[in-house]
């Protein structure tokens, strides 16, 4: 009766043989996952909660965590995957960590949020910033959907029930494979997996690889579904969706073991020195980018994970604008693609700040390289990001 009053957006817990299969594995001890690399803070420290409600209270840094005018979406995003790609890969980040790779002709979408807030419910929690780029039944077939974990803003209820009555399949983690069953995926298209597992679809090779992070949905937080990121490799190409994750050494393992890639989709937004374990900054993802590409710039990093919700307390911008400094120092390229706009990672990347024209002034916290002379000037009437 107590599982009945168990609210649908917060899934399902493991049981029978997939809760078997969670307690068999090897990063699962004392009745929760394991992080690869030691104890891991999930939550701020108790001495420094009154500086954290200081920061979300504060009126100026409020205003400085969403765009100051409306995000530019890409005007053609269905005109523009109505063709395959040329190359083979096209890639089309659709907001957050919500990414469309169409990779040697198979179309894989990851962490997949079509809703309209990341939480268990309609009239509370972190709301979009800017409207979902194209509908999701616009984006026509998908062959697998490949999930992170099952935190709200990379598993969302109504996105999975409306693709719950299409034919893709589903690559899920651990454990997660009890919620989508709950909200009416069938088990026979659920592919569940283990770190270091890997399953085919068509002649793609997808494959779970460790994460530092943590999940949950309810209320109590069991610990009983697995985190991961993810890599996916067809007959010409290779890419890389880090999830959640905080930085870890194991990026140079899985760079060893499946790198180099094409494209890495990197998590870089919702940083915080109250939480440093479990997300990484800017310049903390370029460090993992480059392990992944075995210590050398190369193929092209994607960020994700920031600009379309509020999740913690630095500007809105910031990591956009942290990353675009660090990686032009490094010599690292870097896309940054308006919501909606595909590209090829093999060719000319998007690479226009456009964020700086609908966002304040940032104060710039890390160092600055030297700006080339042909940078591009911002919006006629905008202070330039960093001038403040």
């Amino acid at each position: 009766m107590l599982r009945g009053l168990r609210p649908e957006a917060f899934g399902a817990e493991a049981r029978g043989k997939r809760l078997a299969r969670i307690q068999a594995s090897p990063h699962f001890a004392d009745g929760v996952f394991r992080n690869p690399s030691g104890p891991t803070r999930t939550t701020p420290d108790p001495s420094s909660r009154r500086e954290l409600a200081k920061g979300l209270l504060d009126r100026e840094a409020r205003a400085l965590r969403a765009p100051a005018r409306p995000i530019p979406l890409h005007p053609t995003t269905l005109a523009d995957l109505a063709a395959p790609p040329a190359g083979g890969l096209r890639v089309t980040w659709l907001g957050h960590s919500t990414v469309l790779t169409e990779i040697d002709g198979h179309r894989v979408l990851f962490d997949p949020v079509w809703g309209q807030r990341c939480s268990p419910v309609t009239f509370a929690g972190p709301r979009r910033l800017h409207p979902v780029p194209a509908p999701l039944a616009a984006l026509g077939p998908v062959d697998v959907v490949v999930i992170s974990h099952d935190h709200y803003d990379h598993l969302d209820m109504p996105t999975i029930k409306a693709l719950a009555g299409t034919d893709t399949l589903f690559a899920v983690p651990l454990g997660v494979g009890a919620h989508l069953e709950r909200w009416g995926v069938s088990s026979t298209r659920l592919r569940e997996l283990d770190w270091h597992e890997s399953t085919g679809v068509g002649s793609l090779t997808l494959t779970a690889n460790p994460a530092r992070h943590f999940c949950g949905r309810g209320l109590r937080n069991t610990q009983h579904t697995l985190w991961a990121s993810w890599t996916v490799a067809g007959e010409r190409h290779r890419v890389y969706h880090s999830g959640d994750t905080g930085y870890f050494e194991g990026f140079r393992d899985i760079g060893a073991e499946f790198g180099p890639f094409d494209v890495t989709m990197i998590q870089l937004g919702a940083y915080s020195e109250h939480w440093p374990d479990i997300h990484m900054t800017p310049e903390e993802g370029l460090r993992a980018h480059l392990d992944l590409q075995g210590g050398t710039p190369g193929g092209a990093l994607l960020p994700i994970h920031w600009g379309t919700f509020n999740l913690a307390l630095h500007p809105w911008a910031e990591p956009a604008e942290w990353l675009h400094d660090v990686a032009g120092a490094a010599g690292q390229p870097v896309a940054f693609p308006r919501p909606g706009e595909p590209f090829a990672p093999g060719g000319e990347l998007p690479a226009d700040p456009w964020w700086r024209a609908v966002s304040a002034p940032l104060v710039r916290h890390w160092s600055r390289p030297a700006e080339p002379a042909a940078e591009v000037s911002p919006a006629a009437g905008q202070e330039p990001a960093g001038e403040r």
